[in-house]
């Protein structure tokens, strides 16, 4: 259960090698976090990962690896993920995502698929086996990694941002299922973050970094408030955008 400052004492971290990730778990495990799991797709990644948690002062269970290309199997790691950190889990977050390269992406079935699976189907799937566990238990938090590129979709980025559009919509219609049974969804809809996943792109305007999201996500912990904004800005600029007729919208950098 959470301690009396509402910080959750256990978690799952399903992605636990994504930077924005590793910046929530190190504030939470400084906040009074003590039990992680981390689950991700690089092994090596991982174990810096796990050094660094355990450097913030939680204690780590076995860590689990997963291929986030292969849908069929992210049920069998949420269950392994669960079964690591004992009887109760507080939060999991949901982190899974890979940003791809746009004109490599839409020239090449294989890759398109990929992406989807990767930024959608494998996160739905894994969110769904969470979802229950959490029921069953009667109480926990799912934070769930979004992006504004799904609010509305880019040219310039149309296959990451529309597989984050159906993570963000299926993550609503979670929330939405899972009213009175003790479980929270939030969703996270970071603006650009600089990150080694963004190296050598250029910022888009208000862009923030992992620790601005993580301080977010550590302030949010305490309400309910179903989507987080960051920076909160981008929540009004986003209003305008989405009603801006195409062929504006064509006009917009990046």
């Amino acid at each position: 259960m959470n301690n009396a400052f509402g910080v959750p004492q256990s978690m799952v971290v399903l992605g636990g090698t994504s930077e924005i990730a590793s910046t929530i778990v190190r504030r939470l495990a400084q906040e009074g976090c003590r039990t992680v799991v981390l689950a991700g797709r690089d092994a090596i990644a991982l174990a810096t990962a796990a050094a660094a948690t355990i450097e913030a002062g939680a204690t780590l269970a076995p860590t689990v690896t997963f291929d986030a290309r292969a849908a069929g199997g992210a049920a069998a790691c949420v269950d392994e993920c669960f079964a690591s950190a004992g009887p109760d889990v507080d939060l999991v977050l949901m982190a899974v995502g890979q940003l791809g390269e746009q004109m490599a992406d839409e020239g090449d079935p294989d890759r398109t698929a990929e992406m989807v699976t990767v930024n959608f189907t494998w996160p739905a799937t894994a969110l769904t086996a969470a979802a229950a566990r959490l029921r069953r238990q009667g109480h926990g938090r799912v934070l769930v990694l979004s992006s504004v590129a799904g609010v509305r979709v880019r040219r310039s980025n149309y296959t990451y941002g529309s597989a984050k559009a159906g993570l963000d919509a299926f993550a609503l219609g979670l929330a939405e299922s899972l009213r009175d049974s003790g479980v929270v969804v939030q969703v996270i809809r970071p603006g650009f973050v600089t990150t080694k996943m963004t190296k050598g792109r250029d910022p888009a305007p208000f862009a923030t970094g992992p620790d601005d999201v993580a301080s977010a996500v550590v302030a949010a912990l305490g309400g309910g408030r179903l989507v987080v904004w960051v920076p909160s800005t981008v929540r009004w600029v986003f209003l305008a955008l989405v009603h801006l007729p195409r062929v504006l919208w064509r006009r917009v950098p990046g």
